[in-house]
């Protein structure tokens, strides 16, 4: 996935000694201290991020931070101070006027704001038509793009009605709608829910969440709302006086903060509801194949002291789970048989749940199931990792860290170890049985 947006040192002061006020925070001197010393107002300073075709990036902070004025300087509507601002390959800061007025109608999509800034006197078919009527696009044709893009986000029948005969969520959705018809690229969106009622909210967010599933538009959001910044963000960049001081998913941030700073402000999220199983999954130890027999599997499960196995086929595809004591007592009650096939019936059906899963359903799956761990699977629905209890509580302790290795799945860096090895091993009561041990040499 290419990058659309690139943003490199960039600065915006609001006086007339911007470059002082430059130098001056290259010299170390704090936001604050430029207002009192030099009167000039620090919008943004030494911004670096880039945004990736397709994703929604969110510019989360307080009031004050920089985020609105970092999104305006995305499209010009702020001119910078110093930097570049690179979309799709062309630096816009070196675009006279008319070259930036031609490059905005063909790349943004406008911007979606808080407060709607729609036209009161336009019908919804007249203001999602606006972007297009601008364009020189002839009436026959935007109004026939306006209407399916009206449908789109759930307003037909409301295609003669004036805002005033809306309601709230309704006149969000047309504002949405007419950034949408323009059919650009990249969709800019400044605290576009903030005036809703929560409810109203949470369905804007699900009716953003579902159009982007679809329409795969770039999308810049701001909020300064840590719950629906986790919701939306593919990737969030946290904000704090001008600076951005740290940039991830939301699991990232959640799992490891970049400063206090971050570590404050994340510390009331409900972590079950952002980190997901595969961020706390572990590696699978050992798996049974379709084609392994009974001895071979009980050797696998005895080598690590596992009270169970998944089974899988060649491709790793989930077929079931297999509990050791059962399987151990199998085991003995043939071992006169030289080649012993395996029981049916000692196959039980896995729990399983998919890498994207939040916490705090895996949860309830957890306590759901009867035995074993959970397996996690991939989206070809192959075994990807497994979650134990020991997993699950680390993951909702404040001292949790993710530590990716390589690709690897992720590891439980807390000393929870022996809440991780809960898979030890109904076999154990019968490890001293000299008799198993030379039926599991025999040949299958």
């Amino acid at each position: 996935m290419s990058d659309i947006i690139t943003v490199n040192n960039l600065y915006k002061i609001f006086g007339d000694k911007p470059q002082k006020a430059i130098e001056a925070l290259n010299k170390g001197r704090s936001k604050d201290q430029i207002l009192r010393e030099l009167k000039q107002i620090v919008g943004v300073q030494d911004i670096n991020f880039s945004v990736r075709e397709g994703e929604i990036f969110v510019l989360m902070g307080l009031s004050g931070s920089g985020k609105s004025t970092l999104q305006r300087l995305v499209n010009r509507l702020h001119e910078p101070t110093s930097g570049e601002i690179i979309i799709k390959g062309t630096d816009i800061v070196k675009l006279n006027q008319k070259e930036l007025r031609e490059f905005r109608r063909n790349n943004f999509c406008g911007m979606v704001f808080q407060n709607f800034a729609i036209l009161p006197h336009r019908t919804v078919l007249g203001n999602v038509e606006f972007g297009l009527e601008l364009q020189g696009v002839d009436k026959e044709k935007r109004q026939e793009k306006a209407r399916k893009i009206i449908k789109l986000v759930g307003l037909d029948g409301n295609e003669d009605n004036y805002p005033s005969q809306l309601s709230g969520g309704m006149q969000q959705r047309v504002g949405l709608a007419r950034g949408l018809a323009v059919d650009a690229d990249i969709l800019l969106m400044d605290e576009a829910f903030s005036a809703l009622d929560p409810l109203i909210r949470r369905q804007m967010q699900d009716e953003l969440l579902e159009l982007q599933s679809r329409m795969k538009k770039t999308i810049l959001f701001v909020t300064h709302d840590l719950d629906e910044a986790f919701r939306l963000g593919d990737r969030i960049a946290i904000m704090k006086d001008g600076r951005i001081v740290q940039i991830g998913t939301a699991e990232e941030i959640i799992s490891r903060p970049a400063d206090d700073y971050v570590k404050t402000f994340v510390e009331d999220m409900d972590r079950s509801a952002v980190l997901t199983a595969g961020t706390i999954m572990l590696p699978v130890k050992e798996q049974a194949f379709t084609g392994d027999g009974p001895r071979t599997i009980l050797r696998k499960i005895r080598r690590f002291g596992l009270s169970g196995i998944l089974l899988t086929d060649s491709k790793r595809h989930l077929k079931g789970y297999i509990k050791a004591k059962e399987l151990a007592e199998y085991v003995e009650k043939n071992r006169k048989k030289e080649n012993l096939e395996m029981d049916k019936s000692l196959i039980h059906e896995a729990a399983s749940v998919e890498r994207d899963m939040p916490l705090n359903e895996v949860i309830n799956v957890y306590q759901e199931a009867d035995f074993g761990p959970i397996a996690v699977i991939d989206d070809q629905q192959r075994l990807a990792g497994v979650i134990v209890r020991g997993a699950i509580i680390a993951a909702l302790s404040e001292g949790y860290e993710i530590e990716p290795k390589n690709g690897e799945p992720v590891q439980i860096s807390r000393d929870d170890e022996k809440l991780a090895n809960e898979e030890k091993s109904a076999n154990e009561e019968k490890s001293g049985d000299e008799k198993k041990s030379r039926d599991e040499n025999k040949p299958e």
